[in-house]
């Protein structure tokens, strides 16, 4: 998130109480007036709350994720590879059968080619196993009759996946013959529950970042997807010590709050915030700030609820609130400018943490 976002949340805010005495902002659902062309007022309804929660599931996990199958592994510099010639222990062990394995394996060199005896040189990089298999067969049967070749590799050194952030062990992870799957690749790095923003995790491929909520998706009885990684991916996965929203204005205690799922409520935040005070806030002007990074491509949004109905605390409930978010309560009477500024300006440097925790989850 960038300064001019952060700038353009102070002006959503400020047309909540007007930016001069005297002046309001239209809560009407997509109000959009010189003033206020930079956000969409969205009253929080149920049918609002089942719109999001839609489109939350659809956007835990991109679909090009979901649609990716592995391809066959293929050989890499770096692989130590164990060639089986059966019937010709001098061809499958030169080391001697009684060496390990790994004594008798043939590592592929840095320029991508492996020499066998009777075969020559041979530029097996790209190659797949059976690929490989059938090159050695081929060229074996103008001195072994009717060779059986089998081909494994004993060694992988060649593709990695890069792991990054709040895990547990964060080594490098070989690409193997049997696809890896995200969830597995997770299991072995282990998370680090504590300091994790489990809502964060950002898997690059091919140039592109694509985010995923592995809350949402390990909601309810609901199991992750499989979703198959591959050579040169990176898994990234943020520290919740900048994931924060602020609640702000009439409520008991003004504060930042720190979480690390996408399953804070609205309600919870307000409760953690002490509630709202009865003496000076306004039923109906409880909102929810939320910006955009790029100002030119979309707008930000400020969701209001209407606290004065009964049924409004169990919307508060289900609306799920994000990072970055400012959860500003309004005060009972008209509040000038000077005493929005009052309240908002001490609140710089937790904007400006807003700013970072929005850019962390971006990238």
């Amino acid at each position: 998130m960038k300064l001019r976002t952060i700038a353009a949340l102070i002006a959503a805010a400020s047309l909540m109480t007007g930016c001069a005495p005297g002046q309001h902002m239209s809560t009407r659902p997509g109000t959009a007036t010189n003033e206020n062309s930079l956000v969409d007022i969205v009253p929080i309804t149920p049918s609002q709350l089942a719109a999001e929660k839609a489109n939350a599931a659809a956007m835990a996990i991109a679909p090009a994720l979901l649609a990716y199958k592995p391809e066959p592994y293929r050989i890499g510099a770096g692989d130590t590879l164990y060639i089986t010639v059966w019937d010709h222990p001098e061809l499958t062990s030169p080391a001697g059968s009684q060496q390990q394995t790994l004594a008798n394996g043939r590592l592929v060199r840095s320029d991508g080619t492996l020499f066998y005896p009777y075969v020559g040189e041979m530029k097996v990089a790209g190659m797949t196993i059976e690929d490989l298999r059938k090159a050695i067969s081929n060229k074996l049967s103008k001195y072994v009759e009717q060779p059986q070749v089998d081909v494994n590799v004993i060694g992988y050194g060649s593709q990695r996946i890069t792991v990054q952030g709040a895990f547990v062990k964060s080594d490098p992870q070989p690409v193997t013959a049997i696809p890896t799957t995200l969830a597995q690749a997770l299991g072995v790095a282990s998370i680090n529950t504590e300091q994790a923003d489990l809502s964060g995790l950002v898997l690059s491929r091919d140039g592109r970042d694509y985010h995923v909520d592995l809350d949402a998706l390990n909601t309810g009885r609901s199991m992750m997807p499989d979703v198959y990684l591959k050579a040169g991916d990176r898994l990234f996965l943020p520290y919740n010590d900048r994931h924060e929203v602020y609640v702000i204005g009439e409520v008991n205690r003004p504060m930042a709050i720190t979480f690390k799922t996408t399953d804070l409520s609205l309600s919870q935040a307000l409760g953690r915030a002490g509630g709202l005070n009865p003496s000076t806030s306004k039923g109906k002007a409880v909102y929810v700030i939320r910006g955009v990074e790029d100002l030119e491509k979309a707008k930000g949004k400020v969701y209001q609820l209407d606290a004065q109905s009964p049924s409004a605390f169990v919307l508060a409930g289900q609306f799920k609130v994000k990072a970055g978010d400012v959860i500003f309560v309004g005060p009972a009477s008209v509040t000038r400018w000077n005493r929005f500024l009052s309240q908002l300006l001490p609140l710089t440097g937790m904007l400006s943490n807003a700013a970072s925790a929005a850019y962390n989850l971006d990238h």
